[in-house]
């Protein structure tokens, strides 16, 4: 039923037994162990861009949580609604959520592989896969410090799948070679989970759910492992050490590598915003109709200065005939205004006599 899962993880085994087998010899454990080994490191290796995805995604979210907030505030009573809007900021932002489940949904089915996998070397069994019988007897032969990677401290690995807590079935051989690999390995899960929630964002930390199960990442599933692993032959828990193991070091190189950047980021930024800024003791700089900010501003003048200054007339405009302008235009000599400012222009007589010039009165002098 799943031999598009068995196929691909016993071929990779088999690969990996050959190139170890090579080097150490076929029926050596460390051959065996170092192939369950690298078969992991090639499976988190093919994942390792999802998992640098799905990294920047918490990150891109972190920066639009406040968008989120307002969305969960103003739809907070129309959940299909707030669905959808948050599709639509998601991919406006462009962040996948499901791209950070891609990881660990694809580990579930190989850790089920390999099980079986594992189950079918058996004396009785022909071929077990892509393994020949000459492979099945080599792994029925290997050994690691007298314990054999099918062996568990509960039984051997065909016994597995019938739970049973019959003491008498305790292999005291195989305690010296997984007690250690329990230990590391939950020692390494607690750790794992340690850096996940570290880098968590404020907003799903807050989250009581969220908290549970980070607790339970945190402390659960490595006291699991010490108690359950007493059921799980030594190729499983080597399965499970060098994934935890790689997870850890992933975390570490790449939540630090996307910290660098964003670190040179905003140092960048910083450089930028000096750069425009004025230096100390600089006139800002006054924008031109050119578009360009070349000139400096003027220094302020005093508003006498400024009222006491004639208006330049813009070149081909008609002048104007004001009273501020001090003298009169061209062809209206005998108007009010024209008398009115040559006279005050030239003997700085007032606005008096104005109305002795007035048309339909006649002066005393002219009498």
């Amino acid at each position: 039923m799943l031999n598009f899962i068995y196929y691909p993880v016993s071929g990779i085994l088999w690969f990996w037994h050959k190139v170890f087998g090579f080097l150490f010899g076929a029926d050596n454990g460390f051959a065996w162990a170092l192939a369950v080994i690298f078969l992991v490191f090639t499976l988190r290796a093919l994942l390792f861009k999802p998992f640098v995805s799905q990294v920047r995604s918490m990150r891109k979210m972190q920066e639009f949580q406040p968008q989120i907030k307002k969305l969960q505030e103003k739809y907070k009573n129309d959940r299909q609604k707030l669905a959808e809007e948050m599709q639509k900021l998601q991919k406006e932002h462009g962040v996948n959520p499901l791209g950070g489940c891609l990881p660990v949904l694809v580990q579930v089915p190989v850790f089920i592989g390999l099980f079986h996998v594992l189950r079918g070397f058996r004396l009785d069994y022909a071929y077990n896969y892509v393994f020949s019988y000459a492979d099945i007897q080599s792994f029925d032969n290997a050994t690691i410090f007298g314990a054999k990677l099918s062996d568990a401290i509960s039984g051997n690995l065909q016994a597995v799948g019938s739970f049973s807590l019959n003491f008498s079935d305790f292999n005291a051989h195989v305690i010296p070679v997984a007690l250690p690999l329990m230990i590391v390995a939950s020692v390494a899960t607690h750790f794992t989970a340690r850096v996940s929630a570290a880098h968590q964002s404020p907003a799903a930390a807050a989250n009581p759910q969220a908290a549970i199960m980070q607790k339970l990442t945190m402390w659960l599933f490595p006291l699991g492992v010490l108690v359950f692993g007493v059921f799980f032959p030594i190729a499983i828990l080597l399965y499970w050490l060098s994934n935890n193991s790689w997870t850890l070091t992933q975390q570490y190189l790449v939540y630090g590598k996307i910290a660098r950047e964003e670190e040179e980021q905003r140092a960048q930024a910083a450089a930028q915003r000096d750069l425009l800024a004025p230096k100390p003791g600089q006139k800002p700089k006054r924008v031109t109709a050119s578009g360009n900010g070349s000139e400096p501003a003027d220094e302020p003048q005093d508003e006498a200065t400024v009222e006491a200054a004639p208006s330049k007339p813009r070149p081909g405009a008609r002048p104007t005939t004001g009273k501020s302008s001090g003298r009169a235009a061209p062809g209206k000599v005998n108007s009010p205004a024209g008398k009115s400012g040559g006279g005050s222009s030239k003997n700085g007589r007032g606005s008096g006599q104005l109305a002795s010039s007035r048309p339909g009165k006649k002066s005393k002098k002219r009498r």
